[in-house]
């Protein structure tokens, strides 16, 4: 597993992976806040923040600091963009299957338009 995660797209695709950091990570979109802020909507421990926190840390998507009392965390959203990148290359093929899709709907709709004339005259 240590080999997967050392690829930074894996590392970035296992943080994502799961709702409580996406939420994290959205929270941060809006800009920098403090751990217990993060914290305040989820009910789940301290720790288990902690260890979210420590996960998008090590993906690069967060970066966390201290100042006096006050341990701000914010976003890093360069690894981001290998995942848009990533994604992107994959925006061709679903063009493609959705193109094929709309063009099958709308002979599968003109059949019936013509079966419905059809009933019609008889």
């Amino acid at each position: 597993m240590a080999k997967l995660v050392s690829d930074p797209l894996n590392a970035t695709f296992a943080a994502l992976s799961d709702p409580t950091r996406r939420a994290i990570l959205a929270r941060l979109a809006q800009g920098e806040t403090s751990v217990k802020e993060l914290a305040h909507p989820f009910s789940i421990s301290p720790p288990s923040i902690t260890k979210h926190l420590k996960v998008l840390e090590r993906a690069g998507l967060i970066s966390r600091s201290r100042e006096a009392q006050w341990r701000p965390c914010r976003l890093e959203a360069a690894p981001l963009r290998g995942v848009s990148e990533w994604v992107e290359r994959y925006r061709s093929f679903w063009e493609q299957n959705l193109n094929r899709l709309d063009n099958y709907l709308s002979k599968l709709q003109a059949q019936e338009a013509t079966k419905r004339v059809r009933k019609r005259k008889s």
